[in-house]
């Protein structure tokens, strides 16, 4: 396994390890706060209760830690020029024992927590069975990004992954996950580039190239529409025609958190209330027919589901 230290300047190193990141090579691993939180106050994210997996048992990871091809307004991370992904990277088998080995280690003060809650959960918290590829970075940019998943699914977990949508190619010709997101956050051209801000050509065309491949994708699918107040939540008939293109299993509207480095670029009036969030989505869906089938006020989330009661994903036994 490479170094980070091949890959990342000092300070990004310095950055991320002061937000708890645990790095390796060019990928890293973040506790959830739902995983936490699960664990010694089985509080659970959204996810478990919209798609069925346990939330003490995700790992969230990247293989792309830093890398990305857009520069959000709304995202985390420090924005900076485009930087291609790296020629030398580690395989599949290195990374997701990796990730495991330093999940544990950043699980390893919750021992305190046994008596609690018992040592079945604190064993499945050490023994995850569900990933998701999400936490910082373009996943797609990993050029084994499909044999990564294979690798997961030999293993035995369920999969989420989140991607822009920027690599339509990858996307048609990877192994997919069980569950693949694509994110939406601007109904047109012009807002795209605004909220956005893509770092490569022809970025709206390769968005929408993505979109219209998903109905052929053979896994569940989801479009993730990032709600910013003031910013993109209007043109509720644009968002639709654009998810019609996608016909994906499911809809999540999500607030915009005020986090991390994004509080330069926007404001807390940015974010919205779980309300409005609401609102939001009924209004797309006036214009797409799907059902409202939950929502979580913590997460600020609604979702809305082309099936009235959609089947969940069965946790896998390890």
């Amino acid at each position: 396994m490479h170094c980070t230290e091949d890959y990342l300047p000092k300070e990004t190193i310095e950055m991320l390890a002061r937000q708890h990141y645990k790095l390796f090579g060019h990928s890293a691993v973040k506790l959830c706060h739902w995983t936490k939180a699960s664990i010694y106050k089985s509080e659970v994210c959204y996810k478990q209760k919209f798609y069925g997996i346990q939330s003490h048992r995700c790992l969230q990871m990247t293989p792309a830690v830093s890398w990305c091809d857009q520069n959000c307004q709304f995202c985390w991370r420090p924005l900076t020029k485009y930087v291609k992904f790296p020629k030398e990277f580690d395989e599949p088998d290195e990374i997701i024992d990796e990730a495991i080995k330093q999940q544990r280690i950043l699980l390893s003060g919750y021992g305190e927590f046994r008596e609690k809650i018992g040592e079945k959960k604190l064993w499945e918290a050490n023994n995850p069975n569900q990933v998701a590829i999400s936490l910082a970075g373009e996943p797609t940019l990993y050029t084994k990004i499909g044999e990564l998943i294979e690798e997961f699914d030999l293993r035995k977990f369920s999969t989420f992954l989140v991607s822009n949508g920027m690599h339509p190619k990858t996307l048609a010709e990877m192994y997919l996950p069980t569950q693949l997101y694509l994110s939406l956050e601007a109904p047109n051209k012009e807002m795209h580039k605004t909220i956005n801000v893509p770092l490569v050509k022809d970025s709206w065309q390769k968005l929408n190239q993505s979109l219209e491949l998903m109905p052929s994708l053979n896994t569940r699918k989801a479009i993730r529409i990032t709600a910013i107040k003031g910013k993109n939540m209007s043109r509720e008939n644009e968002f639709a025609k654009l998810i019609e293109k996608a016909s994906p299993d499911f809809v999540e509207v999500k607030s915009y958190m005020f986090v991390g480095y994004s509080r330069k670029r926007l404001a807390i009036e940015n974010m919205p209330l779980h309300e409005e969030v609401k609102s939001f989505a009924e209004k797309i869906n006036e214009h797409l027919g799907y059902y409202l089938i939950a929502e979580s006020k913590p997460s600020r989330v609604v979702l809305l589901s082309k099936k009235k009661n959609p089947k969940k994903i069965t946790a896998k036994e390890s």
